[in-house]
């Protein structure tokens, strides 16, 4: 949706965006956000001419909510077509699926979300070859040759590596490739894949979008309308849609992105400023963090470096009393909500990681407080 279309300027700032995208013109006595539409079937006389016709193909409630984060992830640019979907792993599949067949050639990261390596074995057996490596370093490069698309994932999940999308993108196109970037972890607020030249920007809406732990959605961006009316025909076929109130809930919570995406971020430096200086935390990982070394690249493309922190502890068991004694930090999986979460990330045995590799998703609580309960538990894990 272009934002002629919503008579927004591009030039508004971000907090001016993110409160105002995807509403509706104006109604009088009616809510400036409509509440979520419950339908699987519209009134529909004649030629099914209209926009809406049955509910696992279009939602109202879906619209307002595609064309708010159309104006996030895409601002200004005209014929980029966002869909929303059940989750982020469904957004992902979607791409994947509708764009490959038998015989091409797909590159994955071998250090992004644990269920890539699920989504390769499928992909293989339906006869597509897949080409891994990492995102450190560009790595990708290196494989590009035959490819008909290639995901990355930047920031990566739970490594917190980097990649020149713009570089990646360029090399890809001129091998013919298409590139979806996982924007997931950066969010819209934190870069903008589409205008670094990728032809998908692709993102679990369950993290930091949302923002509250409570909702499952995720979305395409794309600014090919064939590639696009792929997904949306992939989607169709398998009915992998978000219920009306979710993303009623998400276009809700779009409201607070930039207040919270900030703080998030603020603090997680913070954080990750204080652990710098314990001597039982290794590889910390931060791209915000000068010394970090994916720092060059992601202060070249970012805008702002996300809420995760990653490092390590010595072992397995020191990780876990960390985990233990904390006190304003929640041990659960994902990651980006309001209430900070951490977890030792081999308990689940899909990356590769130490034992005592923490994954620490930094919430809105106050810096100070936050990093107080970080240093305290540290301090009483300690053998």
């Amino acid at each position: 949706m272009s934002d002629s279309a919503t008579g927004r300027s591009s030039g508004d700032g971000d907090g001016t965006r993110v409160v105002r995208a995807g509403l509706p013109e104006p109604v009088k006595y009616e809510p400036t956000l409509p509440g979520p539409a419950f339908a699987a079937h519209y009134h529909l006389p004649g030629e099914p001419t209209g926009p809406y016709t049955y509910g696992r193909d279009e939602n109202p409630t879906w619209t307002l909510l595609e064309h708010a984060v159309g104006e996030l992830e895409a601002p200004g640019q005209e014929g980029v077509e966002t869909l929303v979907f059940a989750s982020g792993m469904a957004a992902i599949s979607a791409v994947l699926f509708s764009q490959l067949r038998a015989g091409d050639t797909v590159v994955l990261p071998s250090d992004g979300y644990q269920a890539l390596p699920l989504v390769r074995t499928q992909l293989e057996a339906y006869g597509i070859e897949v080409r891994t490596a990492p995102t450190g370093n560009d790595a990708q490069l290196e494989v590009l040759d035959g490819a008909k698309l290639v995901l990355l994932e930047t920031p990566s999940n739970p490594g917190l590596d980097v990649c020149d999308i713009r570089r990646l993108a360029e090399a890809a196109h001129a091998h013919g490739a298409l590139v979806a970037v996982d924007n997931t972890l950066a969010t819209a607020l934190g870069q903008r894949p589409l205008e670094l030249g990728a032809d998908f920007a692709v993102a679990s809406g369950t993290k930091q979008l949302t923002g509250h732990g409570d909702v499952l959605l995720g979305y395409v961006a794309g600014r090919d309308a064939e590639a696009m009316a792929a997904v949306r025909r992939w989607r169709k076929i398998v009915g992998a849609i978000p219920g009306p109130m979710e993303a009623w809930l998400a276009h809700r919570s779009i409201a607070t992105l930039q207040l919270r995406v900030d703080r998030q971020s603020a603090t997680a430096l913070a954080v990750a400023e204080a652990l710098r200086e314990r001597p039982e935390v290794t590889g910390l990982r931060y791209p915000g963090l000068p010394d970090d070394p994916s720092y060059k690249v992601a202060s070249q493309q970012m805008r702002r470096y996300g809420c995760v922190v990653s490092f390590t502890l010595p072992t397995r068991a020191r990780a876990d009393r960390f985990l233990d004694a904390l006190r304003l930090v929640d041990d659960a999986t994902s990651f980006g909500g309001v209430r900070s979460t951490a977890e030792r990330r081999g308990r689940w045995g899909g990356d590769a990681v130490p034992e005592g590799f923490i994954r620490l998703s930094v919430g809105a609580e106050d810096p100070e407080d936050l990093v107080a309960d970080v240093l305290r538990a540290l301090d009483e894990s300690a053998e």
